[in-house]
């Protein structure tokens, strides 16, 4: 072999070697190219995915924050309704309680049994007709409170229903 093949030989495997070296390096800037590409999306994605997560808990907070002020406002209604219910009934007891005794205190001036008996006959049935009226007062007044007091509950079920059955 000459000197000129021996030159031709290391110039081509220089350049076989350079040409290697070019092609890892463009290679490896490629990869690195895409990576940080890769990486900037992936950035971009868990950025995007933490703000609407945020979003969810702001939501979230406002809605239970409803949910709490109704469960307040219902227990306001309730116990209001409560100290009108039991208002009335110590009016009833009362009235029912001062009639007796003006009947009691009848009975101790009557000249007669007859008018005795029509006296306790006459409270008897009294009692009994205001039993059944206070009763069905009361009831009606009870069942009234029940539904103001549930009113607000109500309507955040109803809320509820309507925003869950929506992101559904």
């Amino acid at each position: 072999m000459t000197v000129k093949t021996k030159t031709n030989e290391a110039t081509d495997t220089a350049a076989a070697i350079s040409s290697g070296f070019e092609q890892t390096a463009a290679a490896f800037k490629d990869g690195m190219m895409k990576a940080t590409a890769g990486f900037q999306t992936t950035q971009a994605q868990v950025k995007e995915n933490v703000e609407k997560a945020m979003k969810t808990a702001e939501e979230m907070l406002a809605f239970n924050q409803g949910n709490f002020e109704a469960v307040v406002k219902s227990g306001k209604i309730w116990t209001t309704g409560v100290q009108d219910l039991t208002q009335q009934v110590v009016a009833s007891a009362q009235a029912s309680f001062d009639e007796t005794l003006a009947t009691y205190r009848a009975l101790a001036a009557v000249k007669s049994l007859k008018e005795a008996v029509e006296l306790q006959t006459s409270l008897a049935r009294s009692a009994m007709e205001k039993a059944v009226s206070e009763t069905g007062r009361i009831t009606d007044a009870s069942v009234k409170l029940a539904e103001q007091a549930l009113a607000p509950l109500t309507q955040r079920f109803s809320l509820a229903v309507e925003k869950f059955a929506r992101t559904a």
